[in-house]
């Protein structure tokens, strides 16, 4: 019985040290920081939002291009997990587009150019375990500048950045690479002008009629956005309460009454009993 129960004790003991050995481990694996560490570029160009995630690591006195990384194979431009590229408007590459969206980077390094690939798998460690060409989003080619001293940590930047476009730029050793890219900027603020210049929407004045009729504040302006309102969309039933309730606010029960019937009426078309009871406390309070 003894020697069971010393047995036990020994066991115990070793599964502890085990335990502790592993807890160690893992403290001393969060504490350490990695050897390639983890970056992040934020761009705003024109009114696209860009930014890329990556790892960036150092040369370290070795040879990269051509040896490290042997020239026509697919590296994960960076180091551990995938580089992860997020832009919340369409990028143009000369005459391709690229969506909206988040994308892994790859690139093919050659000697005078390297074959950019944006790829839309974003959960690989490294190159993806079957490199699909169906998944490949956009794919363009870029010359390789050479530079004459090294660039020790590898970078990703955007340079040249103007209203339309700016040049992603990839640099690493003595070797640079730079993709120019244009940006639909032009056609948003041609959209946003055109808006303007057409003036609010309906729902617009309504919202701002209402917001005034709330908070107990100009009347008499509400009353004017919530005319233009139902003038603007006349089968808007919910746009005759809100104007029927200031002229009710405002004293003047006879014009209330009449726009509270027009409501009622395109409210019983829809058959929405909500609103016809509230054209009714309106009419009743004539």
């Amino acid at each position: 019985m003894f020697k069971s129960l010393k047995k036990l004790v020994q066991d115990m003991k070793q599964i502890l040290t085990i335990a502790l050995s592993l807890s160690g481990f893992f403290v001393f694996g969060q504490l350490t920081p990695r050897v390639s560490p983890q970056s992040k570029v934020e761009q705003k160009v024109g009114l696209t939002d860009i930014s890329i995630s990556y790892s960036r690591p150092n040369v370290n006195e070795r040879v990269i291009f051509g040896d490290m990384l042997p020239y026509g194979e697919i590296w994960r431009t960076g180091a551990n997990e995938n580089t992860i590229v997020s832009i919340s408007d369409v990028l143009i590459f000369g005459k391709d587009t690229l969506n909206a969206g988040k994308y892994s980077l790859y690139t093919k390094p050659e000697k005078d150019s390297w074959t950019i690939y944006f790829y839309k798998t974003i959960d690989n460690w490294g190159t993806p375990d079957s490199w699909e060409e169906s998944n490949i989003a956009l794919k363009v080619v870029a010359k390789v500048e050479t530079q004459k001293t090294v660039l020790e940590t590898f970078t990703i930047d955007f340079q040249n950045i103007e209203s339309r476009g700016a040049n992603l730029v990839l640099a690493w050793e003595k070797v640079r690479v730079e993709i120019p890219f244009t940006v639909n900027t032009d056609v948003k603020i041609k959209a946003n002008i055109t808006k303007v210049m057409a003036g609010p929407s309906a729902a617009d004045l309504n919202n701002s009629a209402k917001y005034y009729y709330d908070n107990k504040m100009d009347l008499k302006k509400a009353l004017e956005w919530s005319t233009k309102a139902v003038e603007l969309r006349p089968e808007a039933y919910w746009m005759y309460l809100t104007k029927a309730q200031i002229q009710l606010e405002l004293g003047d029960k006879t014009a209330a009454l009449e726009t509270a019937k027009k409501g009622k009426e395109l409210a019983e078309k829809e058959k929405d009993n909500g609103f016809i009871s509230s054209f009714d406390k309106i009419i009743g309070n004539k």
